[in-house]
C-alpha cells in the first residue's frame, strides 16, 4: 500500500492537472449545426453556451419546427461537451489510484 506521502503527492499532482484542464476546457469551443445549418451553437469544452445563431429563412418555418430543431441542437451540444470534458478529464485522473478500492 502506498504511504500517505505518496497518495498526497499525487493527489496534489492530480489536483494541478485538474485546474489547468479546466482553464482548456473553457478555452475549448465545440460547435454544433442542426437543420441543415439553420441552427448553430456554440459551446466550451466545460460546457458554457457561448453562442446561439439561427438563419432567419429557417425562422420562417412553423414555431414546433423551430423549437425542435434547435433543442436538438442544444441537446447535442451538451451532449458533445460532456464527452469531450469526460474524456480529457480521463486523461488527468486515469493515473490516481486510491488504496483499498476506494
Amino acid at each position: 500500500m502506498a504511504g500517505v506521502g505518496t497518495l498526497l503527492k499525487q493527489a496534489q499532482k492530480m489536483q494541478r492537472g485538474i485546474e489547468a484542464l479546466q482553464t482548456q476546457l473553457d478555452a475549448k469551443q465545440i460547435e454544433v449545426t442542426s437543420g441543415g445549418g439553420a441552427v448553430k451553437i456554440t459551446v466550451s469544452g466545460a460546457g458554457k453556451f457561448l453562442a446561439l445563431a439561427l438563419d432567419p429563412e429557417f425562422l420562417k418555418e412553423d414555431a414546433k419546427t423551430v423549437a425542435a430543431t434547435v433543442l436538438g441542437a442544444v441537446q447535442d451540444a451538451a451532449r458533445q461537451a460532456k464527452e469531450f470534458n469526460d474524456a480529457e478529464m480521463q486523461k488527468v485522473t486515469a493515473g490516481f489510484k486510491m488504496p483499498g478500492g476506494f
